[in-house]
């Protein structure tokens, strides 16, 4: 599908005396919802660079990953998931995005500046999925930590904004805005989950990056964005927790809902607590329930099954004390299932995929000699 930049579709406002501002869209941007609900959402979630400390854990050739518990998040609330590559060609983005009803960038650990990653491929989606929603379709970004300040980043045309801040293993109630109801992430969420937002630390923060209010409004983004919540690091720096777009479906929050529910790492401020739970459903019920408004759709059940994660094996990284519980590892030449002409199946190919990552881990084992690691 061939897109056209944004300017052309419409009249953008400059932001006098402000350099490098972020481009404010028009209100009148025509986003097309379903008049009935997608009950079969399908949802893309970005991979990223192996960061450094999982990559020592693990064998050279796995060149990105995808936490599994941002995975569970979205299945939880009723979708499935397509992994989105990183290092591919705009056209790779600009072909899966109408395909899918959502796309959620996650947290992690990797820079910005890093070529042909995380943040090239962020540059792609959300430009893909702003002309989509700009040309009357509807395609929601939900951002993560990193997700969220990836958004921000790309709002702000790539232009640094962010701030030094202290706020690992930290776990925070919302500090609402006083006009947080007007959202439309909060317009009708239910008193009972923000009382436990407002009141209790359920939120888990991990991020030493934080977007300010005073760089929000120096970059035009709070033309653009409004801003629902705060809060403040373990030094008393106030940071900006919860975000969407004025026009656009896109959404950011600051913390780490998925963690509550799927990460068990001790001593690390995640509540685990009914309450929390609750609340960080929440999120992945909204986001979810935005992705039902959404029309697009693969071609066939069988396009589907050739892209779904379930074709990719889980790894139990927490046993080699990673951050996370369970990752998707990837290689380097990673790509989504094809059908032979023989009419091989999906499930077929995928048992390939799983053969190879048998045999990868048994060659690991007889390498180090340490057969002991096969029977984990």
């Amino acid at each position: 599908m061939a897109f056209v930049r944004t300017g052309v579709l419409l009249a953008v406002l400059s932001l006098v005396g402000i350099a490098n501002a972020a481009t404010v869209i028009s209100a009148e941007v025509p986003m097309r919802q379903q008049t009935q609900l997608n009950e079969e959402p399908v949802i893309g979630v970005l991979a990223q660079e192996m960061s450094y400390s999982l990559a020592a854990k693990y064998e050279e050739d796995y060149e990105s990953y995808i936490a599994a518990s941002y995975v569970k998040f979205v299945e939880g609330a009723g979708a499935r998931v397509v992994p989105i590559w990183i290092n591919k060609p705009r056209e790779y983005y600009e072909d899966i995005l109408p395909k899918l009803n959502g796309v959620l960038l996650p947290g992690g650990a990797t820079w910005f500046n890093q070529s042909n990653g995380y943040a090239d491929a962020g540059r792609h989606i959300y430009d893909v999925a702003e002309e989509i929603n700009i040309q009357g379709g509807f395609l929601p970004l939900w951002g993560t930590c990193l997700g969220f300040e990836l958004l921000t980043y790309l709002a702000a045309n790539g232009d640094e904004h962010r701030a030094h801040c202290s706020s690992n293993n930290q776990g925070l109630p919302l500090d609402f805005k006083s006009d947080f109801r007007k959202s439309r992430m909060f317009g009708e969420t239910p008193d009972e989950i923000i009382e436990i937002l407002a009141s209790e630390p359920v939120t888990p923060n991990f991020h030493q990056y934080c977007v300010t209010e005073k760089n929000f409004s120096a970059y035009g983004l709070d033309r653009e964005w409004r801003v629902m919540s705060t809060n403040q690091d373990w030094n008393g720096l106030e940071f900006i927790s919860t975000i969407e777009h004025k026009v656009l479906p896109f959404y950011g929050i600051q913390f780490h809902p998925e963690k509550n529910i799927y990460e068990w790492v001790r001593n690390k401020n995640i509540s685990h607590t009914s309450n929390a739970i609750k609340a960080s459903q929440y999120f992945a019920d909204f986001f979810v329930n935005e992705a039902r408004k959404s029309g697009q759709s693969f071609q066939s059940e069988v396009e589907i099954d050739r892209h779904v994660i379930y074709n990719f094996p889980m790894t139990f990284t927490g046993l080699k004390k990673s951050a996370f519980e369970q990752c998707y590892l990837f290689e380097g030449n990673v790509g989504y299932l094809e059908l032979s002409e023989t009419g091989k199946n999906s499930a077929a190919a995928g048992g390939v995929i799983a053969q190879r990552y048998v045999e990868r881990k048994k060659k690991k084992c007889n390498k180090e000699k340490t057969p002991n690691l096969c029977k984990h």
